[in-house]
């Protein structure tokens, strides 16, 4: 499982935008790129490189690393999934997405089961959840139109179950997946397109630094 042990705010500084990766520590006024003195990227430099101008290749990069670090993924599995989307049909950079949004642990998230990526690929890990009935402990399992995602029974009392209803009453899933806060259970009711995932990627950049 990889694990990001590097300060995450950091991260968020240095892509210039927030990449939600300490969960709801982001949408307060704790998080560090609120703050005004820390919004330059982190460095001795960081200063200097808000007024440099960025190459191509380097506006590139660092789409790519944005991605990359959103879903919590080490550099060898990302390229798998650049591979994997220039082998589908249809437009690369919407693949890219679309195959990182059907993740296991990326949907506990948008479901609302969790608060952030992190948390909810180790809840996954933990066995927490089901799939299609079965018990799933691999957060990059790839999941389908039509799949079920439900809390495993012998985790329904759990304190993580408390305060998971109550984020999930406030929280709203995207189109692509539906929620039964009763039954514990979410639905995938078909692949993510474009519109439906709130990611502020450009992605065709990323395409366009794997085929240089």
């Amino acid at each position: 499982m990889s694990v990001i042990w590097a300060a995450k705010c950091r991260y968020c500084r240095r892509a210039g935008q927030k990449l939600y990766l300490k969960g709801e520590r982001c949408y307060t006024r704790k998080c560090a790129i609120e703050k005004e003195s820390r919004k330059k990227p982190p460095g001795q430099h960081g200063g200097s490189a808000i007024r440099r101008r960025l190459t191509e290749y380097a506006e590139q990069l660092l789409e790519k690393q944005k991605l990359k670090r959103m879903y919590l993924l080490r550099e060898h599995q990302f390229a798998g999934y650049i591979k994997q989307a220039q082998r589908r049909r249809g437009v690369t950079g919407e693949n890219i997405l679309q195959l990182l949004e059907m993740r296991l642990d990326n949907t506990v998230y948008r479901l609302g089961w969790a608060s952030s990526r992190g948390q909810a690929r180790q809840l996954v890990s933990h066995r927490f959840f089901t799939v299609n009935g079965k018990r799933a402990n691999i957060p990059s399992y790839q999941l389908r139109p039509g799949d079920v995602v439900a809390l495993h029974k012998s985790k329904r009392e759990h304190t993580f179950t408390k305060i998971a209803i109550e984020r999930v009453a406030t929280t709203t899933s995207p189109r692509w997946v539906e929620l039964d806060a009763e039954s514990f259970e979410g639905k995938v009711l078909h692949a993510p397109t474009r519109d439906e995932i709130d990611t502020q990627i450009k992605e065709q950049l990323i395409v366009e630094f794997y085929t240089r």
